[in-house]
């Protein structure tokens, strides 16, 4: 079982539950499998706040099986071993139930396992891989008794994030633009120019996106909104068809500066890789930062700067973009068949 491209809804339609919830009637049989892949991603681009999102190719894999016993038992390899919860209260096993809720069905006992390269706590869209990796993991569990449609698994991931600009991108794949209306939230996917190569740079230090969020102001001056309307427009036309603008593009006015006290290493490697010509910005709430090169040397360069200047150690991951988004298939080892 796979999700493919014709499985998304129309590009820039409004998402909405395609299944209602209701008392369950269906069980997911004992023995079913599936294993998930879930791209981590970068919010933001500078200007582009709670709107852009970038689909990178760092992954997360979950497989989840579906097991006679109550309740649910999770193993993690790799980042958040030892850290994250192994019972229900686990955030991809939550998102799992919460798709198999909104389907109708009834809550089986589940085995998850995890084996995570996502780092936690750096803005790189952990929680949201989570949250993806549960309701695509929900979407396998549930094929041939339910159809959980992409804008249902969009609207359902935006609930439990609490914003769309990470989940979109992790769901689809790319760059995606990502909104709210009346009727809850929409998107829109563009591709990559394939000039731009992304870089990101990990610190040992983490930082809550609570904690980032608060740090900014209830409002801004109009010219500040002005300017990141302008550069949010431009960031697309950057990173779709003109990367020799990104360095203008991505500047921003909006949130970087107001959480600069919370991580003062990233803003000012940020000042300094902007000095050299390079395009960084914070990913996400931070306090990892991501460059967006115009060409693939620029990530070297970026490379050398951080090591020469970094107070502290910083992990650089040379990174493409991610093109598919999440994935989901039939783990045949595990797979029993339909009683």
């Amino acid at each position: 079982m796979s999700v493919g491209r014709s499985s998304r809804p129309g590009e820039g339609v409004t998402a909405r539950s395609a299944v209602p919830a209701g008392r369950a009637v269906r069980a997911v049989p004992a023995g079913r499998a599936v294993r998930v892949r879930v791209p981590a991603t970068s919010a933001n681009l500078g200007p582009g706040f709670d709107s852009l999102g970038l689909a990178l190719s760092l992954y997360d894999e979950v497989t989840v099986r579906v097991r006679p016993e109550p309740g649910a038992t999770v193993t993690v390899d790799g980042v958040g071993a030892g850290e994250v919860a192994t019972d229900d209260s686990n955030l991809v096993v939550r998102a799992v139930r919460r798709g198999l809720e909104h389907a109708g069905v009834q809550q089986p006992g589940l085995e998850l396992h995890a084996t995570n390269a996502i780092p936690h706590g750096r803005g790189l869209g952990s929680s949201a891989a989570a949250i993806v990796a549960g309701l695509m993991a929900a979407r396998g569990l549930l094929e041939g008794i339910v159809d959980l449609d992409a804008s249902t698994l969009l609207t359902l991931a935006t609930e439990m994030e609490g914003h769309p600009d990470n989940v979109a991108p992790a769901l689809f794949g790319g760059l995606t633009i990502a909104w709210m209306t009346a009727d809850g939230p929409a998107y829109k996917r563009l591709l990559v120019h394939r000039g731009v190569a992304p870089v990101v740079f990990v610190p040992t230090s983490t930082l809550s996106t609570k904690l980032a969020r608060s740090l900014q102001p209830e409002q801004v001056p109009h010219a500040d909104a002005a300017f990141n309307v302008s550069r949010s427009a431009l960031l697309v036309a950057a990173l779709i068809q003109s990367p020799e603008l990104l360095l203008a593009a991505t500047e921003d006015r909006l949130h970087q500066a107001y959480r600069a006290s919370a991580m003062p290493e990233t803003d000012a490697l940020i000042r300094l890789l902007r000095q050299h010509g390079l395009a960084a910005v914070v990913s996400g709430a931070g306090p990892s930062l991501l460059v967006l090169g115009s060409d693939p040397a620029q990530r070297l360069t970026a490379a050398d700067l951080v090591q020469r200047h970094a107070d502290s150690d910083w992990r650089p991951l040379m990174l493409a973009v991610d093109l598919g988004g999440a994935t989901v298939g039939a783990h045949s080892a595990l797979e029993a068949e339909p009683a």
